[in-house]
């Protein structure tokens, strides 16, 4: 954002470098590409080792893509994100149906709520039980449990927030500006 708006998403909004609050703060016409991308740096290192090595090494892979998306080398491992898109994308790369479950869970559950941190930990904790239920290998099995915690982790403020009731409800179009 600093580039195309000069400014820095990290101190507006949540603070946070992800989809969701890139989109709030800006709208659909970047948070669309940065939910893209999110999606992206997940699937293609996740997909391309599973094809050419094995289940294990996508599941590495797609580890990795998430840990690098929440402590971003190129910030000195300091906050990135939640990792909910890049773990999406990791799903769809290693387990393309366990991440169409994922994804078909997230978007009923923000149908229904409008509450992003709701459908991405509802999201998450289906993870596991879809690769089981499908069959998957161990390692997807596993990392589906690790994703499912670390999304759970991570979204431990949005979890107090909806227990105090001030957790915010997503709109898709940005308040209008008063003066």
């Amino acid at each position: 954002m600093r580039a195309l708006r000069g400014e820095d998403i990290r101190k507006t909004g949540s603070g946070n470098i992800g989809a969701t609050n890139v989109w709030r703060t800006y709208g659909a016409r970047f948070g669309i590409p940065v939910m893209a991308l999110d999606v992206a740096k997940g699937f293609a290192p996740a997909l391309l080792a599973t094809i050419y090595v094995d289940h294990l090494a996508g599941v590495l892979a797609g580890g990795a893509a998430m840990l690098g998306h929440w402590r971003p080398l190129f910030m000195g491992f300091k906050r990135g994100g939640k990792v909910v898109a890049t773990c999406g994308g990791a799903f769809l790369g290693v387990a393309p149906l366990v991440g169409g479950v994922g994804l078909a869970v997230w978007i009923v559950v923000f149908a229904l709520l409008r509450y992003a941190s709701v459908a991405s930990i509802v999201a998450a904790l289906s993870l596991p039980a879809a690769s089981v239920a499908l069959g998957e290998p161990w390692p997807v099995d596993v990392f589906a449990g690790i994703a499912a915690l670390a999304v759970l982790v991570l979204h431990r403020a949005n979890i107090a927030r909806l227990r105090a009731g001030t957790e915010t409800r997503f709109r898709f179009r940005r308040r209008a500006v008063t003066s």
